[in-house]
C-alpha cells in the first residue's frame, strides 16, 4: 500500500513539474485608439518657379524641416484623419539673383532692397538663407491597422509659414554685400503639399502659392519666384 502511494505521489509530482515548464505567453493588448505619424522630418530640393529672364539656379537648393503633428482620426477604422501641427524650416538658396542694400545704388528712387540678375560666372558666392515657423494641416488617408505600423499613406496638406530671419550674402573680390531683414520679402507664406509612400520612405512635393518677394522688379520684368520643393519626408510615431 505504501509503495503504491509513493508511486502515485511521484506521478503527480511529475505532472505538475511538466506543467510548470510550459511557457507563459502574455499578449499585448491591441490599441484600438492608436494615433499615427506624430513627428516629421523633411529634406527637399528647391526649383524656383516664375523666374525673371536670365535667372539661373546654381549648385543645389536645400530645405530642411521638422515638426510635430497631432493626429485626429475621423472614422472608426482610424485610417482617415486630420492633423494640424507646428514646425520649422531652413532654406538655403543659391542663384545669380543679387540682392543689394537700399543705399548701394546711388540715386535709387525706390524704397527697399535692390535686385540685379548677374551673369552666372559672377554669382559663385551669392546665396540667400531664411528661416520659417510653419503651421501645417494635413488631410490623411492610410492603410494602417492597430496591429501594424507599416502601411501605405497619402497625405495632402496646406502650410502657413512666417519668415522670422533672413540673410543674403554676395562676395566677389573686394566687393561684399550682406543684407539682413530683406524689405521686399513676403514674410507670410502659404503653400500646398502632398506626401505619399509606404512605411519609412515617402515622396514629398510642395508648391508655394505666395511669391517669395513683393513689389520687386528687375529690368525689364518683376520678380515673383514661387517655391517648388521636391524631396523626402519621414514620419515618426
Amino acid at each position: 500500500m505504501v509503495k503504491k502511494l509513493l508511486q502515485f505521489g511521484f506521478l503527480l509530482f511529475s505532472v505538475f513539474a511538466l506543467h510548470a515548464q510550459e511557457p507563459i505567453i502574455i499578449e499585448n493588448p491591441v490599441d484600438s485608439l492608436y494615433r499615427e505619424d506624430q513627428f516629421y522630418v523633411n529634406v527637399s530640393y528647391s526649383m524656383m518657379q516664375n523666374k525673371p529672364s536670365g535667372y539661373k539656379q546654381r549648385g543645389y537648393f536645400s530645405n530642411f524641416s521638422f515638426g510635430f503633428l497631432r493626429d485626429f482620426p475621423l472614422n472608426k477604422q482610424r485610417n482617415i484623419a486630420i492633423a494640424p501641427g507646428f514646425g520649422y524650416t531652413y532654406s538655403h538658396l543659391k542663384s545669380n539673383l543679387l540682392i543689394l542694400p537700399e543705399d548701394a545704388i546711388a540715386g535709387a528712387s525706390t524704397n527697399g532692397s535692390q535686385f540685379e540678375v548677374l551673369p552666372i560666372a559672377s554669382s559663385r558666392r551669392n546665396n540667400m538663407q531664411y528661416h520659417t515657423i510653419d503651421v501645417p494641416i494635413e488631410f490623411r488617408w492610410r492603410t494602417s491597422t492597430p496591429e501594424s505600423h507599416k502601411f501605405f499613406r497619402v497625405y495632402a496638406g496646406l502650410k502657413f509659414s512666417y519668415i522670422f530671419a533672413d540673410k543674403s550674402v554676395y562676395e566677389e573680390g573686394a566687393v561684399h554685400y550682406k543684407v539682413k531683414n530683406i524689405d521686399n520679402l513676403n514674410r507670410f507664406q502659404t503653400g500646398i503639399y502632398l506626401a505619399a509612400g509606404y512605411n519609412t520612405w515617402n515622396a514629398y512635393a510642395y508648391y508655394g502659392l505666395t511669391p517669395l518677394f513683393k513689389s520687386s522688379a528687375t529690368n525689364p520684368e518683376p520678380i515673383k519666384l514661387n517655391a517648388l520643393h521636391v524631396g523626402l519626408i519621414f514620419y515618426i510615431l
